[in-house]
């Protein structure tokens, strides 16, 4: 496990007209800063959804100094993750379900130097990418179908984090243990308790009256569910 839970808010529930705000208004000090802030790139064929690309992480990484956690909901990642990572991202996710070659993505991810990180999703069986795992740095296990912001926690997937915290804590993998989907204050101690390490929130974050107060309000609680 991570030394303290790691909150990373998803700006796909931001205001899209005031990124820069509202990154900062998750920038400020203590406990209210947030480790990461998770960047959804959707590009309406992998999901069916479309949402912002690379002049916009390039953007953000200058209005910035908070880590770009970038989360490829893309076709061909093998094509353009690279991208992401000479941008700057500080670490980059590609999916499993979509990558033609993942190993080749989490070397040359790791060459531009970022860290190269793997989703799955709800359905996806972790047990058939083990092997590619040992490539990655960060495991991202999707609790909700990826495309869209404000879906309900799927609890099923936790089963996922607990065969990958097992596996991390006998040192067959050696990855970071990432969730995104539906974390709130009610999900987030079941989250912690099966083994994440970092928690991406969205509404929870920017839906609150005071989004940094949010973020150190998540990371309390995912500290004593762990505890």
């Amino acid at each position: 496990m991570t030394a303290r839970p790691l909150i990373a808010p998803s700006i796909l529930s931001a205001d899209f007209a005031r990124l820069g705000e509202e990154i900062r208004a998750v920038a400020g000090p203590g406990e209210t800063r947030a480790d990461w802030v998770h960047v959804d790139v959707m590009d309406a064929h992998f999901v069916p959804n479309l949402t912002l690309g690379l002049p916009v992480v390039q953007s953000l990484r200058e209005a910035t100094d908070l880590p770009l956690d970038c989360h490829l909901m893309i076709e061909d990642p093998d094509r353009w993750a690279i991208g992401y990572a000479e941008a700057g991202a500080y670490n980059v996710t590609v999916h499993v379900e979509a990558a033609k070659d993942p190993v080749k993505i989490a070397k040359d991810l790791r060459a531009a130097g970022a860290k190269a990180g793997l989703s799955v999703k709800p359905g996806t069986p972790l047990e058939d990418h083990l092997d590619t795992l040992k490539h990655y740095d960060t495991l991202l296990v999707m609790s909700v179908e990826p495309g869209f912001g404000g879906q309900s926690f799927i609890p099923e997937v936790l089963d996922k984090v607990r065969t990958a915290r097992r596996l991390v804590d006998t040192g067959h993998l050696k990855v970071l243990v990432e969730i995104d989907g539906g974390i709130n204050a009610d999900t987030i101690g079941q989250a912690a308790e099966a083994g994440v390490d970092c928690f991406v929130a969205g509404s929870a974050v920017y839906g609150a009256e005071d989004p940094g107060k949010a973020v150190a309000a998540l990371r309390d609680l995912a500290a004593h569910a762990q505890n």
